[in-house]
């Protein structure tokens, strides 16, 4: 069996990877404990975390060999399928769809639960970086901007009925890749305008038309009223009752409570030392962030934050030395998702934002999540081995013609 060449590797991204790693290990015992009070054991919950991410390692391994050309047309198949997978979640009474918290966004198959949002977002940035790089004239960009406006409009309408937190962030993304790409502003700035006022009037409708008057919803967008009441509930500026512990606003309460603790030393109460990571019903997941502030302190807070940045900032280095347009364009966006995905988390966990459910990446509790994540530094790096590797190759021949090069001398 040949062993895989290892010269190649970007140590960097492996390197931040793995520091990702050690900080969600560290991150899953410390703020697991209600799991495993629920589980009477620790091997099922914890057990099952180290799983994924002993998978999530083995995947992010495997993937970065994997041409990146190969990478981008498997993008097309998994946009497919993964979009039919989020389609449906809206229909009720699919056997398929798993609802938890009182959000489908799960699915079921063959005993396996799983986000497909997850998968659309990765499939969907892949594909829109490959359109995009097909630009090459203005005329190109009027085409390949609406023909990636059409594509994002149709997989994000279902992902926004039951997550608007998770279509906000990919569109976002799809901006920052047509500001890169170079689109005109006159187009990337008319969708923004757009979208703003279908939100406003989206949120004044619900506003006054169900949250005053007590009324439900019903639809595939009945989870519009609890977005609307996280904003409202965010910005209330009622006297200090927002800190009376109520079934609403639980989460962050003990969030803010666990930042406090952490915040009075700069090291906060060290690994272990929790103590609001067993009131705080999400410790383990979407508030994590503030089990970390609370255990590792300010330090370990910009320590993290330093880690998601440096992996924005790798990504830029490596696109910026690469002429495949597609590539430098699929590892933007992936890594721009990571960074802004752990930044709209942490600002979360610290009530500089209204709810949103967003995992913190890699750290978070949630198998598909790791996975996926897991899936997007593999193919940085595998982006990465193919630039090392092609300015070795162009160096090799650059050396050869030298050598090659037939001595001329000048007789006199």
């Amino acid at each position: 069996m040949k062993r895989p060449d290892l010269t190649n590797i970007d140590r960097t991204f492996w390197g931040l990877f793995l520091i990702l790693i050690v900080v969600a290990i560290i991150a899953l015992f410390s703020a697991s404990s209600t799991l495993v009070y629920m589980h009477h054991s620790a091997l099922g919950p914890i057990g099952q975390q180290m799983f994924f991410i002993v998978l999530g390692i083995i995947a992010a391994f495997g993937i970065q060999y994997i041409p990146s050309y190969w990478v981008r047309f498997g993008g097309y198949a998994l946009l497919a399928i993964s979009t039919l997978l989020v389609y449906s979640t809206m229909i009720p009474g699919n056997p398929l769809v798993v609802t938890i918290n009182g959000a489908a966004r799960w699915v079921r198959i063959a005993g396996i639960t799983f986000q497909p949002s997850e998968l659309a977002k990765l499939s969907l940035i892949i594909v829109i970086a490959d359109q995009l790089a097909r630009i090459h004239s203005e005329e190109d960009k009027r085409k390949y901007f609406y023909r990636t406006l059409i594509i994002a409009a149709v997989v994000m309408l279902p992902i926004m009925a039951s997550n608007l937190s998770t279509a906000v962030l990919v569109g976002l993304i799809i901006f920052c890749l047509w500001v890169l790409a170079r689109i005109p502003w006159k187009y990337t700035l008319s969708v923004v305008g757009i979208a703003v006022l279908v939100l406003g009037l989206g949120y004044t409708i619900v506003e006054f038309g169900f949250v005053r008057p007590g009324r439900q919803m019903h639809g595939p967008f009945k989870r519009a009223t609890t977005w609307v009441s996280r904003i409202d509930r965010h910005f209330a500026d009622d006297g200090g009752s927002k800190y009376v512990l109520t079934d609403e606003n639980i989460q962050e309460v003990y969030s803010a409570v666990a930042i406090a603790r952490g915040g009075a030393s700069p090291l906060g109460v060290l690994p272990g030392n929790s103590k609001e990571r067993d009131y705080l019903p999400l410790a383990f997941a979407d508030y994590i962030f503030a089990i970390i502030v609370e255990e590792s302190g300010v330090l370990g807070a910009a320590f993290l934050i330093f880690i998601y940045l440096a992996i924005l900032f790798r990504a830029c280095n490596v696109s910026s030395r690469y002429s495949d347009m597609p590539a430098m364009l699929m590892t933007m966006g992936l890594a721009l998702m990571i960074t802004c995905q752990a930044l709209i988390s942490m600002l979360v966990a610290v009530g500089l934002g209204p709810v949103t459910g967003q995992p913190l990446p890699l750290i978070s509790r949630g198998g598909t999540s790791v996975l996926i994540t897991s899936v997007y530094f593999g193919i940085m790096m595998g982006v990465s081995r193919e630039q090392k590797a092609l300015r070795e190759r162009v160096q090799e021949t650059i050396e050869e013609s030298q050598e090659e090069a037939p001595i001329v001398t000048l007789d006199n």
